[in-house]
């Protein structure tokens, strides 16, 4: 599929309307630093993320293989946007899917498998270590019966970093003209990052990939030292790993840090105010990320970054002020000044 397919005036499935998204100038930050700060809109897949990319990619190339065929159904673990976005592409192309999903995420991302035709399996969330634990859950539920499902595998599934070479990597490069100085990007499988920064790299050799990482995630702490370590928690949801898979290794980072969940409170309550872009918790995060980058490296720079999905999926959280309180963050800090006070040091 090509870059332009979206030129069409008609799909003749749902799926067909996956990828191609805009790229959106933030009015307000890119005022205040001097710089270019740009969104990839990717919560206008019609799955509502931009898991709906490596959902496509993967059931593709599961087809093109032979590895998943009519008739079977596709299971997959998942915090929750891969499995939307997986439950969008199965219905579009006649497949059922089995979403495995830890307790505790937003009940709108359960919601939403269950509206997308997709069956729902909630386990108790556990360390990875537990055999209980939603990945090992859904691929041994495909080793029980491989005749009757395909485990999509998002972590370690390549077809995850393809949809980004191929797509995503392209379309910022297009709509950019080429001229961009950073890409700020989170981690959940690492498809995004290391697909998108493969790609960008090629073309644009000066450009500089960073890595932005909630609290008790160890990506941060692997780029520095080679050793997964962690401290704290975040509110967000299915960003942060403590393990190395084979999507994240493919990611060309030249730097990485850690912010903390405030920030990403303060950044969402701004752009909201300022610019009416709502954003969900991983999207605020990248968005804090890109405005340090910005902050640190001075005006005339393009950087660009991921609105990963609907801001709606984080509003039971990151927009709930006594659910917040409770995790000791304030929904009224909207002032950027003692964050880009702090990012400039």
């Amino acid at each position: 599929m090509s870059v332009h397919q979206h030129s069409l005036t008609t799909a003749s499935n749902l799926s067909e309307l996956i990828g191609n998204t805009p790229l959106l100038r933030i009015p307000s930050l890119s005022e205040l630093t001097g710089c270019d700060i740009f969104l990839k809109c990717e919560q206008l897949n019609p799955g509502g993320s931009i898991k709906d990319r490596a959902a496509l990619q993967m059931v593709q190339d599961a087809l093109e293989s032979g590895a998943l065929k009519k008739g079977m159904a596709i299971v997959e673990g998942t915090a929750g946007n891969t499995g939307i976005g997986l439950a969008v592409v199965a219905k579009s192309l006649g497949f059922d899917i089995l979403a495995v999903m830890p307790r505790g995420q937003t009940e709108e991302k359960e919601r939403m498998i269950a509206l997308h035709g997709g069956t729902l399996k909630l386990v108790d969330p556990c360390p990875f270590s537990n055999e209980n634990h939603f990945y090992h859950t859904a691929r041994r539920l495909a080793a029980e019966d491989p005749k009757k499902y395909w485990w999509a595998n998002q972590f370690e599934n390549l077809s995850n970093y393809k949809a980004h070479y191929t797509r995503t990597g392209p379309e910022i490069e297009q709509q950019t003209g080429g001229r961009l100085d950073f890409l700020v990007s989170v981690a959940g499988t690492g498809g995004t990052i290391g697909g998108t920064s493969s790609y960008l790299k090629e073309k644009i050799p000066h450009l500089k990939v960073l890595l932005v990482d909630p609290e008790g995630s160890g990506l941060c702490s692997y780029f520095h030292t080679g050793e997964f370590k962690t401290a704290g928690n975040s509110i967000t949801e299915g960003i942060g790993i403590m393990r190395l898979v084979a999507n994240f290794a493919k990611a060309q980072v030249d730097d990485a840090f850690t912010l903390p969940d405030q920030d990403l409170v303060t950044i969402a309550q701004y752009v909201r105010n300022r610019d009416g872009i709502v954003l969900g918790s991983s999207s605020a995060l990248n968005v804090a990320g890109a405005l340090k980058t910005a902050v640190r490296h001075g005006p005339g720079k393009r950087v660009v970054t991921f609105n990963c999905d609907l801001g709606e999926r984080s509003y039971s959280k990151l927009y709930n002020g006594p659910y917040l309180k409770t995790r000791g963050l304030d929904i009224t800090l909207a002032d950027l000044q003692p964050l880009i006070k702090k990012y400039s040091q």
